[in-house]
């Protein structure tokens, strides 16, 4: 079951009965809404273009100017697919129509990780191996406690996936856990302590939504907080 972003500005009840009919968990937001921070946890954003081809494709470049790295699928109607292009910066588009067979299919398309090994994780100089629970940078090994290491394996195994301090608070502490997201903070601070000046950037911040790992540091002089 994916965790669906829904972004129209119909105002029928129920703006989509095909994704209605499945087992996903939607969440309706209007494209006025702060869809960038609604955007942190979600498996996946649905724009619905319909009605709105300018606006929709605004909200996609957003997330792409933004650096959130969360998969997009566009819903079109055959008209405008003329104006349908890359630089709209989706994964996948469906056309008004599609069953929930379609819908669903798409999803899993979209939401489905890349295949990876599953014992190492290299990204760049990173080099994180699950089953020694040993982290190196640049071929340096970094000293990290427990919970740092499940932060970041879990940001590494998303790269540019940008997730709420509630989000990581539930899946790397666990639901059962109850103390405040400050705690993330901290644990973010503490790791880009031992990740050096050079690196720290590794861990950005996106302001008001949450926390990414970045394939590539930021230019010298950036800031990531």
């Amino acid at each position: 079951m994916a965790s669906v972003l829904l972004i129209t500005d119909r105002r029928d009840r129920d703006p989509l009965p095909p994704l209605s009919l499945l087992a996903h968990q939607v969440t309706l937001r209007r494209s006025s809404d702060q869809v960038l921070t609604d955007s942190a946890g979600a498996d996946v954003v649905v724009v619905d273009a319909r009605d709105d081809l300018v606006t929709a494709k605004g909200i996609c470049q957003l997330f792409s100017s933004a650096g959130i790295v969360v998969p997009r699928l566009v819903i079109l109607a055959e008209g405008g697919l003329a104006a349908y292009s890359p630089d709209w910066g989706c994964d996948d588009f469906i056309l008004d129509g599609g069953g929930p067979a379609e819908y669903d299919a798409r999803l899993r398309i979209v939401v489905a990780p890349p295949a990876a090994d599953c014992e190492t994780i290299q990204l760049g100089g990173l080099a994180i191996d699950e089953a020694a629970y040993s982290v190196t940078l640049d071929g340096v090994p970094l000293e990290l406690t427990y919970t740092e290491f499940e932060l970041l394996k879990y940001l590494a195994l998303h790269p540019g996936r940008v997730f709420s301090r509630h989000h990581l608070l539930a899946e790397v502490w666990g639901y059962d856990y109850y103390a405040g997201t400050r705690t993330v903070d901290v644990h973010v601070r503490r790791l880009r302590a031992k990740l050096g000046p050079e690196h720290e950037a590794l861990i950005g911040t996106v302001r008001n939504v949450g926390y990414r790992l970045a394939v590539r540091p930021k230019p010298d002089g950036a800031s990531n907080r």
